[in-house]
């Protein structure tokens, strides 16, 4: 046999490389029909030889892969690693399926008599992990479909039939009757959507702020004191913020002083018995107080003895001054109505009228001493109502204003109703501060409008 050797010439300079001679020695035991090194390792164990060395090592999967079939689905031997493609897969499940058919045949056939079989304990069987990404498309198609088929042939379980009640049947119908299923839900609107620029607005942090307000507004309340006070009662209080109300629209105060110069008075009122003939005075340094507190240019103490026509001295206005600070304990950090006014009426609208159409049910609220007592954000939230019950607005109380007050519907009423009540009095009222100043053209003359008498029959 011709034998082709590839190794160079001695005489050659160029050398070939190892691979070139590794190629060379394999040609070369094949042509000269030399055994390869393998087939004479199987010669002397005694192993038969292949008779056709070129046969492909995969011309036939069924010599070397043994596939089992569990829950029909295909698991390899342990140390094979083949990815199951679609053809593959169904070839190995049927197959498979082939063997077990042939398997439990020859079981039927040569199957003992009943008599000769011993009952036999069953041992659990240990259902083998799955392993993952096995499976392929085309197996699972195949598993679906005898699932289905084998729960289509299972007994299915009967289901409890639906009685609809009496009760049932005729709420359905009242809420049909009245619209209520057909009623969409309100939701509740962002009111800060528009302020995310605003860093004064402190959009991050205001929920916050206002859930410390509700719950900071019930310490250091003023209570029922007009039965504690031996010479002052609730028309010469009502006297005397009216008069406060006139001094601060001359002054041009801040509201916020306004609304802490009468939480001042009801407070140190609470706690302390006042003469008749200081209540002005009490008036004038609770004023000079709130105004240190909250204006940048506050007004001077000869500026009070002015508008107090000289009735006290400086040293008066000072001393009871330092008396009011020391018996509140120097407490003026409180939330008045005021900054649940602002919060209360952004989420009621941003319109500029309903916005004082709020503010002058709240200054009349301050001179009704039956609202003392109550806590600021509930005097807030009956101003906001009596408001949009005047200008009909509609729906009265929104989720909106639900959700921000906290507040619903009937806890608001009655002290709605007392402030719709006033305002209906105010033209015949002898105190008329708070009247005039928002029947002029500078507050759009909200007051001149006619009150809500409707809305105080309102359950």
């Amino acid at each position: 046999m011709l034998v082709y050797d590839l190794f160079p010439c001695p005489s050659c300079p160029i050398r070939a490389p190892q691979q070139f001679l590794t190629f060379s020695l394999v040609y070369r035991w094949r042509w000269s029909g030399e055994a390869v090194p393998g087939k004479q390792k199987a010669a002397a164990a005694g192993r038969p030889v292949a008779v056709n060395p070129r046969r492909r090592a995969l011309g036939d999967i069924g010599n070397f892969v043994h596939a089992n079939v569990l829950d029909e689905k295909v698991e390899l031997p342990e140390r094979i690693h083949r990815p199951i493609t679609r053809s593959f897969g169904a070839q190995l499940l049927k197959k498979a399926q082939a063997n077990g058919a042939v398997t439990n045949k020859n079981a039927i056939v040569t199957a003992p008599p009943a008599a000769a079989l011993k009952p036999v304990a069953r041992k659990p069987v240990l259902k083998p992990a799955s392993r993952p990404e096995q499976a392929t498309k085309g197996i699972n198609i195949v598993s679906d479909e005898n699932r289905k088929l084998s729960e289509g042939s299972a007994h299915k379980l009967p289901r409890k039939k639906v009685v609809n009640t009496l009760t049932s049947v005729l709420s359905h119908r009242s809420k049909e009757a009245c619209g209520l299923n057909r009623r969409p839900k309100e939701l509740v609107e962002d009111i800060d959507k528009l302020d995310g620029d605003n860093e004064l607005a402190v959009v991050d942090y205001i929920d916050d702020i206002y859930t410390y307000y509700k719950s900071a507004q019930h310490e250091s309340r003023p209570g029922d004191y007009i039965g504690s006070q031996p010479e002052i009662n609730s028309k010469m209080r009502a006297i005397l913020v009216d008069w406060l109300v006139e001094v601060a629209h001359k002054f041009e105060l801040m509201p916020e002083s306004f609304y802490l110069t009468i939480y001042i008075i009801d407070r140190f009122l609470s706690m302390q018995a006042v003469p008749r003939r200081e209540l002005q005075l009490v008036g004038v340094s609770a004023m000079l107080i709130a105004c240190k507190y909250e204006e940048i240019w506050a007004p001077e103490v000869n500026d009070f003895i002015h508008i107090a026509d000289y009735a006290y001295t400086q040293q008066q206005i000072l001393g009871m001054e330092k008396s009011i600070l020391n018996r509140i304990s120097w407490n003026l950090t409180v939330p008045t109505p005021y900054v649940f006014l602002v919060r209360f009426a952004k989420a009621a609208g941003s319109d500029k009228e309903l916005e004082h159409m709020v503010f002058f049910f709240a200054e009349m609220a301050l001179t009704e001493y039956g609202l003392v007592s109550l806590c600021p954000s509930l005097v807030a939230a009956s101003a906001v109502y009596a408001a949009r019950c005047t200008m009909n607005k509609s729906p009265i109380w929104t989720e909106t204003l639900k959700h921000h007050t906290g507040f619903n519907e009937l806890q608001i009423m009655e002290p709605a109703k007392v402030l719709i009540a006033l305002h209906a009095a105010a033209p015949q009222n002898k105190l008329k501060a708070v009247y005039r100043k928002y029947s002029g053209s500078q507050f759009g003359r909200v007051a001149l409008l006619p009150p809500a008498v409707a809305a105080q029959a309102l359950a």
